[in-house]
């Protein structure tokens, strides 16, 4: 069954701090009022954004920032009176990234719009100054073999180039007709032609640049294109002594088009990297200590972790700023609550959700006692979407929280209950699957998938504020009503049907059991 909230309200679109929206109350519930005045009227979303994504910035597992943002969170949480610590729950392969630059130097010089990958080595102090060959059309592994020593101090070109770098909806809005259609055929059919390329080469396509690397190849050059202005994925460096370099889909094409058309591209780069040892992980926790029921809990989750081509603004520093912003906003207004109210800034979910994975091992107490957990991991929009995750009695919870939040705060929203349990690949799968009554709050896109999840653009000018106070007053709304609810939420889920293929009871994609136990994703 699926409830619609129908009522839709106007909302600003400013990227700046602006005044709140008026606002109405269906209940005479003072807590209420007094978390929006709080949220709406004072909020701290600006400053704590700035000072995390300006001054911090990015938060790469295992990385300098990572272990920053920690110590300032429990700093922000004990300045407001939150008993906050930071626990540990593995290690992981510290680096530390330093300044990267790539330059064309001839045929003519421009200086190329591009980063070193995490994770990648540097060039040890060096500038180095190389030509650049293409990965090769060859015919067999045995040909790739015989190719690979052409290679020795050269840059290598190993992503396909794309034939234009407009977006489509460029192409769509001012293309003569026929034009887009003509470009996005010959585009398939080049990029048809590179994975056939790619899969002549006989070796997992993750073991390409390895073998380039033991070749003698002098650095790794790819792209990874959003298919928007300006915008690549930037993920992590597959070699172990010499940088992968990521460029820009104007840059890449350039370099590509210069060595495919034997106009001698040469380029100069330094890296400043390097590998720091085994670092500790943490997770961030803060409490507000229950009065009345103190073994039950009310979580308010984000993953805490970026990746760091850009400033991992919504992604996920906004799920961050909304669960610090709304535990500020409780401990102000609502300072002993029924049940105990715990954040969880997760380390390295973008690893496999592995921090809070951990805190489910770690704190079967809190598993056991949890009356909802609330979390948020896709972008800076206000919150549009609310799952029951399969929980068969959730609905009649939501519906009576929702009954006492302004509509100004849940008219957008769309209740899907019971739902399923998918945790779209982010942190509360790793409760529900315990199974414990957690629930992802879904935001309105803008752009997130094409020009910030996981970007160099990924930055603080990106962030929307009134949609962040929006999401931080109705958390903090959401977790007081949880608190002050007399029951706890039941257990029972929906029953997937038996495989028509297998014929064995089908599971949820997020609760099978991973390859590999949540204890061998500690340590790395």
């Amino acid at each position: 069954m699926k409830h619609r909230l129908l009522v839709l309200v106007a909302c600003s679109l400013a990227v700046w701090p602006a005044s709140s929206r008026a606002q109405t109350y269906p209940t005479d519930d003072a807590m209420i009022k007094a978390i929006w005045e709080q949220g709406m009227e004072r909020s701290e979303a600006y400053r704590l954004a700035q000072a995390l994504l300006d001054s911090i910035g990015p938060r790469l597992t295992g990385t300098p920032g990572q272990l920053a943002a920690n110590e300032w969170a429990v700093r922000m949480l004990q300045s407001w009176g939150v008993e906050a610590r930071n626990e540990q729950y593995g290690t992981w392969m510290g680096w530390r990234r330093g300044i990267s630059h790539i330059d064309l130097v001839t045929p003519r010089v421009r200086s190329l719009d591009g980063r070193i990958l995490a994770w990648s080595p540097g060039t040890g102090g060096k500038r180095v100054r190389a030509g650049v060959v293409i990965l090769p059309d060859v015919t067999d592994e045995a040909d790739f073999a015989a190719w690979l020593p052409q290679v020795k101090g050269k840059f290598v070109l190993t992503t396909f180039a794309q034939p234009t770098c407009r977006p489509d909806d460029n192409w769509e809005e001012y293309a003569a007709q026929g034009s887009f259609d003509r470009m996005r055929a010959h585009r398939d059919s080049l990029q048809q032609a590179w994975r056939r390329r790619a899969s002549r080469l006989g070796t997992p396509v993750t073991e390409v640049a390895r073998r380039l690397e033991q070749a003698g190849a002098i650095g790794i050059l790819s792209s990874n294109w959003t298919t928007g202005w300006g915008a690549n994925r930037v993920f992590s460096a597959s070699t172990e002594t010499i940088p992968t370099f990521d460029l820009s889909c104007e840059d890449y094409g350039l370099v590509y088009r210069l060595a495919e058309n034997g106009q001698g591209p040469v380029l100069q780069a330094e890296a400043d990297a390097e590998f720091t040892g085994t670092a500790p992980l943490f997770n961030t926790i803060g409490m507000i200590r229950g009065t009345e029921k103190p073994d039950e809990y009310v979580l308010l989750s984000a993953h805490y972790d970026s990746w760091d081509g850009g400033s991992g603004a919504t992604d996920n520093g906004t799920g961050s700023i909304t669960m610090l912003e709304a535990m500020r906003i409780l401990k102000a207004v609502y300072p002993r609550p029924k049940r105990t109210i715990v954040i969880g800034l997760w380390a390295s979910e973008e690893q496999g959700l592995n921090g809070s994975r951990a805190f489910v091992q770690d704190h079967p107490e809190v598993v056991a006692g949890l009356q909802a957990l609330f979390n948020q991991d896709n972008g800076t929009g206000r919150i549009v979407r609310v799952s029951g995750s399969g929980l068969l009695g959730a609905g009649e919870f939501f519906g009576r929280w929702f009954s006492k939040i302004p509509q100004e705060l849940t008219g957008d929203i769309d209740l899907s209950f019971p739902g399923t349990p998918s945790g779209g690949g982010t942190d509360h799968a790793s409760f529900i699957c315990a199974p414990a009554p957690a629930f992802g709050l879904g935001s309105l896109d803008w752009g997130y998938f094409r020009y910030t999840w996981h970007t160099q653009v990924d930055t603080f000018d990106k962030l929307v504020f009134d949609d962040l106070k929006n999401n931080a007053t109705l958390t903090a709304m959401l977790a007081y009503l949880a608190s002050e609810e007399p029951g706890r939420i039941p257990l029972d889920r929906r029953v997937l049907p038996v495989s028509p293929r297998s014929g064995e009871q089908m599971t949820w994609p997020e609760c099978r059991d991973p390859q590999r136990s949540w204890e061998d994703y500690r340590s790395r």
